[in-house]
């Protein structure tokens, strides 16, 4: 007779689930003794957090769940910050934790925690589980709910003693979630008002959030705006799912978006958001936000509708589904005038630095890193400056190659995420950009790239600070630098980086790397840059490449927070 662990085990190959990760403990070992037989490949990660992040990663990579097991107690607590990236960026992940017997629920027991509880504000649904019978659907509702309507992490956990239980059960049966009713297919009335909006408008922008690569939509997307002519701007989550390399891109819009796409915003008489939830790093001053411009939203979550800016004309459906009606039923315009004025901006403040300095600038490198990949690759980045750069100097052409925390910006994120990526295409080029701080913070994950052989290359802008952090120190907090400072004590930030030595440095990632069985390069000069990422991409193995970059260059063009759009600074100073 098969066991609660059998179903579990039975569920995730229902769900057509090739690859796991996690880390076992005691109250899961049931589930890793059946693990041991089961068609999967289990990638042991060595923090719970990296495991969630993996899954993660894995999930934007391929479009399909990504799955985690993890332990009771401090096993699942480890996950939540790896579930609530998830759950702000509407990841599908499907998540196994342990729990102590059900007797010993409530009583203390060793490695108990409230999982359900302590999750519940940061999955999409959970479950603890109290028959063995029911774990056959409720893994079956658990793939469906993480993967349908707006996605996100789910949580099950499952009590030792049902892990062990006989069930008589076997077979999830016919899902029946009466409550929870996607709608894919939009209101032809909304549509159709939308639709005749469209066709009225003079200079109509279209902002394009992550939904539209969840919801598989980019060529639909591309074809709604090639036929109507409408420029596209996208939010970070968004980047990929409208190349950047169109005619019709105005690339990124926000706190760090480009200028024209700022400008845009300000001047366009019809605003129509695909998959976006005007997040305050997108809008700035709510109340200054496209004041000019009749709103469209278009999601296929009801309740992001209104949430944080009031709508004219609301959507709701499937990404792909509306945008293949709405295509069909706009008309073909001529927008050259509202487009010339919106190429000038482009061509009079693009993204920029100064090229004429001697000292290896982050957007250098990230720039040559786009040439040397041929703009190829996967691009998974922490949070940070670094992150900004990586949005302004890689330009991204395809959906799901740009992977990175939005929502929660979580540091750490990007080495596990690569990883989780890179187990998902082996025969692809995946990236990390990373600063100096937010790598430390899951490092330990290189060993995982080694052992199971995953060519991950991590790209390191190394400054010597919290970067960001630094960089808001300097505008609007007297430049008072206060544990931003990474490395040695006893002398200031800026004189210990300029220090030609390694002395002010803490850690030495080369010797890091090597440590953990992967190949570390140093980057001083600018001539060294293009060489080394060359030889990095040419290594077999996983590969990180340290740059010594300028310690205090800011990341520009920026709105400061609580300003309008309208406020964007974009020189080397911020008055």
């Amino acid at each position: 007779m098969k066991t609660g662990a059998d179903c579990v085990m039975d569920g995730f190959k229902r769900a057509g689930v090739k690859t796991i990760f996690g880390l076992p403990g005691g109250a899961v070992l049931d589930l890793f003794s059946k693990l041991y037989h089961a068609p999967f490949e289990f990638i042991l990660a060595r923090h719970e957090q990296g495991a969630a992040h993996m899954a993660d990663g894995y999930a934007r990579a391929t479009g399909q769940p990504g799955c985690c097991i993890v332990t009771s107690g401090p096993g699942a607590t480890n996950t939540v910050t790896g579930l609530a990236t998830a759950f702000a960026d509407g990841v599908p992940m499907v998540c196994v934790s342990g729990q102590v017997p059900s007797s010993m629920i409530g009583n203390d027991a060793f490695q108990e925690a409230d999982t359900t509880g302590i999750t519940r504000g940061i999955t999409k649904h959970n479950y603890l589980v109290a028959r063995a019978n029911d774990i056959p659907r409720i893994m079956a509702e658990a793939f469906h709910l993480a993967a349908t309507g707006r996605q996100g992490p789910v949580l099950i956990d499952i009590p030792k003693d049902i892990q062990q239980a006989p069930v008589t059960a076997t077979e999830p049966g016919p899902l029946h979630l009466p409550s929870y009713q996607p709608a894919d297919d939009p209101d032809p009335a909304r549509l159709q008002e939308l639709a005749d909006a469209i066709d009225r408008s003079r200079k109509p922008l279209l902002y394009v959030g992550g939904g539209v690569i969840t919801g598989n939509a980019s060529d639909e997307l591309t074809a709604l705006a090639h036929k109507a002519r409408i420029p596209v701007t996208t939010t970070l989550m968004g980047l990929g799912a409208f190349p950047d390399t169109d005619p019709l891109a105005l690339r990124m819009l926000g706190m760090h978006g480009s200028v024209a796409a700022n400008r845009a915003v300000d001047h366009c008489d019809l605003l129509i958001s695909v998959g976006a939830r005007f997040d305050d790093r997108v809008t700035g001053k709510v109340s200054a936000f496209a004041v000019h411009a009749k709103k469209a939203h278009i999601d296929i979550d009801p309740s992001s509708i209104n949430k944080n800016v009031v709508v004219d004309i609301a959507v709701v459906g499937h990404a792909r589904n509306v945008l293949r009606k709405l295509s069909r039923a706009v008309k073909t315009a001529d927008r050259s005038e509202w487009l010339g004025q919106l190429k000038q901006w482009q061509e009079k403040h693009p993204f920029a630095y100064d090229r004429r300095t001697a000292q290896v600038l982050p957007q250098y490198v990230i720039e040559q890193l786009y040439t040397v990949t041929g703009g190829e690759a996967i691009v998974a980045t922490d949070v940070g400056q670094h992150q900004m750069w990586a949005a302004h100097f890689y330009r991204y052409t395809k959906p799901r190659t740009f992977l990175s925390s939005g929502g929660l910006g979580t540091m750490g994120y990007g080495l596990p995420a690569a990883i989780g990526a890179q187990a998902g295409f082996r025969d692809k080029v995946v990236v990390v950009i990373a600063g100096d701080g937010s790598i430390q913070m899951n490092f330990q994950e290189l060993v995982v790239a080694v052992e199971h052989e995953l060519p991950v290359k991590v790209v390191i802008i190394n400054n010597g600070h919290l970067g960001m952090v630094r960089q808001w120190q300097e505008l609007f907090y007297k430049k008072e630098y206060s544990a931003s400072v990474l490395g040695r004590r006893g002398r200031t930030g800026m004189e210990r980086i300029r220090e030609p030595d390694r002395n002010g440095y803490l850690p030495d990632f080369i010797r890091l790397a090597e440590a953990h069985g992967a190949v570390g390069i140093r980057v001083k000069s600018k001539d060294e840059v293009a060489p080394a990422l060359r030889l990095a991409l040419e290594t077999a193995g996983p590969v990180v490449v340290e740059c010594i970059v300028k310690p205090d260059e800011n990341v520009y063009p920026m709105v400061p927070p609580g300003a309008a759009l309208a406020d964007q600074a974009h020189g080397v100073t911020l008055v």
